[in-house]
């Protein structure tokens, strides 16, 4: 492989956020009285936080609701969201996560995160990573969310180097469609690599290092 830079995807890959996300998204759900389970959060996974919406008011039986009233929900779920995450800290960062990453910088490698996530840099800040990353593509420079690949390719220009020359790691199968619409090679750990969703399907973070 002709690598020289890895692109991460940040929740289920650097660090893990899904039951903050679940529990912000539940007290919204439960506030309008819409149901809302794990199995309708798993479909959130990868999704921007409007689409993610949309998903949830599928089973919404009220009035329709303005375009404004959903951007308030949004802001609701997020203003849960940050509170919950302000409970995070360098401790939600594994050993194995920081070896591998600082491994692979040792070999030269440009990295980035590319996440749908608005709140990526304060996550990152909050488990220590604040300004280790060579580039941030996130939610707040793009307009579509992943399977489009918009978020990939935004980390690719911002690190200087072509979509065949980086590597897209992935732990939901949305976001590996992505890096593959975008001409990305991709590796994927978690739910995605179970559904052989990459081009390299790893049982762990660490093994990165064989696949690079």
């Amino acid at each position: 492989m002709n690598v020289k830079g890895v692109i991460f995807d940040l929740d289920g890959v650097i660090c893990f956020t899904d039951e903050y996300h679940y529990l912000a998204w539940k007290e919204m759900a439960d506030g309008m009285g819409v149901y809302f389970d794990r199995e309708i959060n798993n479909r959130l996974r990868g999704v921007s936080r409007m689409a993610s919406l949309d998903i949830i008011l599928e089973r919404y039986s009220g009035p329709a609701l303005t375009d404004a009233e959903k951007e308030s929900l949004a802001a609701k779920k997020n203003d849960i969201y940050r509170s919950l995450l302000s409970r995070m800290s360098p401790a939600d960062l594994s050993d194995e996560v920081k070896l591998t990453l600082d491994a692979l910088r040792a070999k030269g490698l440009k990295l980035a995160i590319g996440s749908s996530s608005k709140n990526a840099p304060f996550i990152l800040e909050r488990i220590g990573l604040a300004g280790y990353f060579d580039a941030i593509s996130d939610g707040n420079n793009i307009s579509r969310s992943k399977p489009d690949p918009e978020v990939f390719l935004k980390a690719a220009e911002f690190l200087g180097l072509a979509p065949a020359e980086c590597l897209v790691v992935e732990d939901a199968i949305a976001g590996a469609e992505a890096g593959h619409a975008g001409g990305f090679e991709v590796a994927c750990v978690g739910d995605a690599s179970e559904a052989k969703a990459g081009d390299h399907n790893m049982s762990c973070f660490a093994q990165l290092l064989e696949v690079l």
